[in-house]
């Protein structure tokens, strides 16, 4: 993080920065909680709870171990220890030792999390597009990707989330910091 000195003159954002600032903050702060609450009301999931099992289920057998888990929800280990309590108990995953590793723990999909994902799933995309992506054309859509794309990059090593052009700029070395929770983390989730 850098922090500006009381001598240093602040970097203002000029009219073009301040205009997709205040759109990004209007995604974060208006059609995130659409997408989450629809997700809540239709399936009785957490956005959170939803990314673990997408998570979980793109994983080889399905299974993480929870320090990997964790950094892939951007959540502290506790905090993961938290959220996966209801996933546990709904038997949509399970927890068990890893067999090579008998001090590591890993979680696991169960085939009744892999059906709540799956009917899950087509109502949060529905909802991602009504909310997000039906107000774009297929030019902006991908405008927005590679304008965003640098900046996930910047802030995470997740190389499946970004387009593809993105994507080959960190086969090309471009450095990218691992996950990590952020000040996010201390925020219900």
């Amino acid at each position: 993080m850098t922090k500006r000195t009381a001598s240093d003159e602040p970097r203002w954002l000029n009219p073009d920065e301040k205009s997709a600032w205040l759109a990004i903050l209007t995604l974060v702060q208006r059609a995130f909680p659409e997408i989450e609450r629809d997700m809540r009301v239709n399936h009785d999931l957490l956005g959170v709870h939803y990314h673990i099992l997408v998570t979980l289920s793109d994983a080889p057998d399905n299974t993480m171990r929870l320090t990997d888990l964790a950094a892939e929800a951007n959540v502290s280990q506790s905090r993961l220890t938290h959220r996966l309590k209801c996933l546990i108990e709904r038997h949509d995953i399970e927890i068990n030792q890893d067999p090579d590793d008998r001090r590591v723990k890993r979680a696991t999909l169960t085939d009744q999390g892999a059906t709540r994902l799956a009917s899950a799933a087509p109502d949060h995309v529905e909802t991602v597009r009504r909310v997000i992506f039906d107000h774009l054309t297929q030019a902006q859509t991908e405008a927005l990707a590679d304008a965003l794309g640098p900046v996930a990059a910047a802030l995470c090593n997740h190389p499946e989330y970004l387009n593809p052009q993105a994507a080959a700029g960190l086969e090309a070395g471009v450095a990218v910091e691992e996950c990590r929770p952020t000040m996010a983390d201390g925020e219900p989730n």
